[in-house]
């Protein structure tokens, strides 16, 4: 049976489509049934192993047993959307207008769906960074759109400046920068950032931003490119609260953005969940609030989760790329005489008990093979979690 529609497209944008016609299970769904199958300690997929704050998650409790479990506003519970204005004010001195600017999300997945829908025409092209989260490609490619990258090469994982510029014409619609960045853990500097802008003034661009890692940085400061001069006016920026509060499974995401960009992205995301979460929104209104201790807290103990697993991947003969941000280290397998990271990370249960994700996957098919040999370690978990797994890999022997 032929089943015609859109899903051939997204599957392909996805990298997910075989020439055969048929679709394989994304990277993460894959890597994580293994570890299910096998045991092995699950460092493919991005989502911790603790619990958040308690303080949020007695919020969410409290909001069930007040009733609060009916549809919520389309934009938002009142609750959640003040409290996104005022962090994104306390931590960055951006003013959001609650009531016109701040839109609530199931996750910035659907931030990211409902935007890229929104704003593109079949035919439009959407410059993103390569490797890139497998989202964008499947969005883009079910929005009609012509997805152009620019690759961020080992090992600091960071743009040409010419690249960029060849990459954004007046045919670029969307420039969509996930900064701190999945998978490699780049966050990209000043000038990077300043040159992103300038280019999408030059070229009518509207500048999408994922910034869920927002919190979750190691020594450098996350600047949101609504900050930079120029940038405000044209500038969706994305986050949610499951990375910063733990709290994957809940899904609440938002975005913010100028009063008409937002009316327009609203336009498709009513159509889409419509609503979620009601329960959650005020709980993660809470966790917005919680004092500055809390944030650098986080970030100082995933910084010793990082430092961690570098120190046992290096020993157990990786080249590692030391991330700026993020819950990932980017490993390059090769000097353990395995050049192909697809191939390693399906024998890695057997070999070591842990489970990787290629870096490969995140790749369009053209240029996989300049990163074939390099998988991506999650350290989203706990410090004995972490030292069980680097004690197994120390187990490993380079190949022949």
């Amino acid at each position: 049976m032929t089943i015609p529609g859109a899903w051939r497209r997204t599957a392909h944008g996805a990298g997910l489509l075989a020439a055969d016609g048929t679709v394989a299970a994304s990277i993460f769904a894959e890597m994580s049934a293994l570890a299910a199958r096998t045991g092995a300690i699950n460092l493919g997929q991005g989502f911790p192993d603790e619990d958040g704050p308690p303080e949020v998650l007695e919020a969410a409790r409290q909001a069930i047993s007040d009733g609060v479990n009916q549809y919520p506003p389309g934009r938002g519970l009142p609750v959640l959307r003040d409290a996104i204005a005022r962090h994104q004010h306390r931590f960055y001195g951006l003013a959001a207008n609650p009531e016109t600017e701040v839109l609530v999300t199931a996750g910035a997945t659907e931030a990211l769906a409902a935007t890229i829908l929104a704003l593109l025409e079949p035919g439009d092209e959407v410059v993103t960074f390569e490797p890139f989260y497998d989202a964008y490609g499947a969005l883009i490619a079910l929005g009609g759109g012509v997805h152009r990258t620019v690759r961020l090469r080992a090992p600091d994982f960071q743009p040409d400046p010419d690249e960029l510029r060849a990459a954004v014409t007046d045919r670029t619609r969307l420039i969509i920068v996930n900064n701190p960045h999945n998978p490699t853990g780049a966050v990209f500097p000043a000038d990077t950032l300043a040159l992103i802008v300038e280019l999408a003034e030059r070229h009518d661009a509207v500048i999408v931003t994922d910034e869920v890692y927002e919190h979750l940085t190691f020594g450098v400061a996350h600047t949101p490119i609504a900050t930079l001069p120029g940038a405000g006016g044209r500038t969706v920026t994305i986050s949610s609260g499951g990375k910063t509060f733990n709290t994957t499974g809940w899904k609440i995401g938002w975005l913010t953005a100028p009063a008409p960009l937002v009316t327009a992205i609203l336009a498709v995301k009513q159509f889409l969940t419509y609503v979620n979460g009601a329960p959650f929104q005020p709980a993660i209104a809470v966790g917005l609030d919680l004092p500055e201790s809390y944030y650098s807290g986080i970030a100082a103990d995933l910084r010793v989760k990082r430092d961690v697993l570098e120190r046992g991947l290096t020993a157990a003969g990786f080249t590692v790329s030391r991330p700026q941000g993020s819950y990932f280290i980017v490993a390059d397998a090769a000097p353990l005489g395995y050049p192909d990271g697809a191939e390693f990370c399906r024998a890695l249960p057997g070999l070591a008990g842990v489970v990787a994700v290629p870096i490969a996957a995140f790749c369009s098919p053209e240029h996989r093979p300049e990163y074939a040999s390099l998988v991506r370690f999650a350290y989203c978990k706990r410090v004995d979690v972490l030292e069980r797994a680097s004690e197994q890999l120390a187990g490993l022997t380079a190949r022949a």
